[in-house]
């Protein structure tokens, strides 16, 4: 690491995720639909650093009940806003579209990251949020709001527990 990374807030908030982990997904069935029913199901994210610290990326194994696939996350700091992006890519659309990146930052232990995004047709904010950290174990949860942020669905959490 070099002076720069070591002096730049920020850019050392993901490291906690390097790694391997077991994961718990709790997804909506249908999402900004008034849905409240729930499939949980397991799976693993492996992460690597890259670009010196500045970024990372996971590759996912989903093990849904009907289908396993796979996926990866592609993470990026910025210095010079102090943000992360956060792409989405799933293995099912290799050829993309990437979704369209969240961006954040941690605060006080908790990740919040921001996207304009469509879902059906329909322009909604997409939230992730990273809290609960610690060496061992973290949580993910993923919202949708259709109505500009004022109000919040989660849809989708994610518990992290670091594989042995």
């Amino acid at each position: 690491m070099n002076h720069v990374e070591s002096a730049t807030p920020g850019v050392h908030d993901f490291d906690f995720f390097i790694g391997c982990w077991n994961v718990h997904h709790r997804r909506l069935t249908e999402r900004l639909a008034n849905n409240h029913d729930w499939v949980d199901f397991k799976g693993t994210t492996v992460v690597l650093s890259l670009l010196g610290g500045n970024g990372n990326i996971d590759d996912n194994v989903l093990e849904l009940p009907d289908d396993t696939y796979r996926a990866l996350s592609l993470r990026s700091f910025d210095s010079k806003s102090q943000l992360w992006s956060i792409w989405w890519l799933d293995g099912r659309s290799p050829q993309g579209p990437l979704d369209p990146p969240v961006r954040g930052r941690f605060q006080d232990g908790v990740g919040t990251f921001y996207a304009d995004d469509t879902f059906n047709l329909r322009p909604i904010r997409v939230r992730f949020v990273w809290s609960d950290i610690t060496p061992k174990s973290a949580r993910w949860a993923q919202s949708f709001s259709g109505d500009g942020g004022q109000t919040w669905e989660t849809n989708w959490t994610m518990e992290f527990v670091r594989a042995k």
